[in-house]
């Protein structure tokens, strides 16, 4: 090879597609769509976020993200309270519910995944895991420059 690769988006787009794609029955074997799952992956394990914030963190329309959110919160999978602190916004959290269902879809979604990753050697797909998670966590980080 002459030391050129491809585009990191080149790389990871078609991979993307394929684990989306894979992930589909899963969701819907489960009642949820992929913007349902996303919200619930997202407030599992985290501090209880405004609707706006939620909308911004996962990069989606804040008009859009409410009838997801109306679905969820329907199926109990999570709720939503007014903020004490501005009346005009509304906190949402994940319940118990919601947190059962996030890590069955979760657990289903990984052994799909890990098909995938047993192409790698165990090291090289450790390193891998640990290379993505500190290419996301970068993310934020990449923006403020």
């Amino acid at each position: 090879m002459d030391g050129r690769r491809r585009d990191l988006a080149a790389m990871i787009a078609p991979l993307q597609r394929a684990l989306v794609a894979a992930e589909q029955p899963v969701l819907r074997a489960h009642g949820l769509s992929m913007w349902g799952y996303v919200v619930l992956d997202t407030v599992e394990g985290q501090p209880v976020r405004t609707q706006a914030a939620l909308a911004e963190f996962i990069g989606a329309d804040k008009s859009r993200i409410i009838g997801v959110l109306d679905e969820l919160e329907n199926e109990g999978l999570l709720e939503r309270t007014r903020d004490p602190a501005d009346r005009r916004a509304r906190l949402v959290t994940i319940t118990e519910e919601g947190r059962r269902r996030h890590a069955t879809v979760q657990a289903e979604i990984q052994r799909g995944e890990e098909r995938l990753l047993a192409q790698l050697p165990a090291a090289d797909r450790q390193a891998l895991l640990r290379s993505l998670a500190v290419l996301v966590d970068a993310l934020p980080k990449l923006g403020q420059d």
